[in-house]
């Protein structure tokens, strides 16, 4: 296993297949229960959810391959951009253990699971899995051609004890020219992340999701003591 003394922050992942995802939930009221008092969602409600691939070693500083999917809420605070809404974890499931224990440093509530992408012909299918069991399975046109490459900073916000900590994540992902969701699916009643599934009808944020084959980032970026995590 790779000596996590060895890895210093930040750590560099390039050209990841990367697809990009946020909606209004079904139970708002229910989203809100996973965020520290000190912390208020968006006026809109929003949840986001990004599912990727790292497929080879080459590809990161220290991490090795790994496939993740995190997922939560968006927050009335905002990325460096003055635009983009902060974001808090709730569920992070990653293939790697390096990784894992990488992250859990940080507060980021990192666990084991599975994400794969696959794409046949214009059709995308990510699927999560936790213990070899599919929890969430996204459906979305695609086509094959880069329309823009875009960069910037995403900032997600982590409990560290009873202190919120704020990342600085840069990012530069090229995005296909068309993309439309067809279905985001939450597989598990039973399970806690199932309160952040998708209202009925799926209302997608579109500024917020996107499909890069080649997508490159930091991670984590620039870290900040942001307060009381209980206000």
């Amino acid at each position: 296993m790779t000596d996590l003394s060895q890895l210093a922050a930040p750590q560099l992942v390039v050209n990841s297949r990367m697809l990009y995802t946020s909606w209004i939930p079904a139970d708002p009221a229910a989203c809100r229960k996973f965020l520290p008092p000190a912390l208020r969602p968006a006026p809109n409600g929003a949840i986001y959810m990004n599912q990727y691939v790292v497929d080879s070693a080459e590809q990161t500083v220290g991490f090795g391959a790994y496939s993740l999917t995190y997922i939560g809420l968006d927050l009335d605070s905002f990325a460096p951009d003055g635009a983009t809404p902060a974001r808090f974890f709730t569920h992070y499931f990653n293939s790697s253990p390096v990784v894992r224990a990488y992250v859990a440093e940080r507060g980021v509530p990192a666990s084991a699971g599975t994400t794969e992408l696959e794409l046949h012909a214009h059709t995308l299918t990510a699927t999560t899995s936790v213990d070899g069991k599919p929890l969430i399975r996204t459906t979305v046109k695609v086509s094959k051609k880069i329309g823009v490459t875009v960069s910037g900073h995403l900032k997600y916000v982590t409990r560290v004890g009873d202190r919120l900590v704020g990342g600085n994540y840069p990012y530069i992902g090229e995005l296909v020219d068309e993309f439309d969701v067809q279905s985001i699916e939450f597989l598990d009643a039973g399970h806690p992340v199932y309160a952040l599934r998708p209202a009925s009808p799926l209302q997608i944020i579109p500024a917020a999701s996107f499909y890069s084959p080649r997508d490159s980032f930091v991670y984590p970026g620039g870290v900040e003591d942001m307060g009381p995590a209980d206000g």
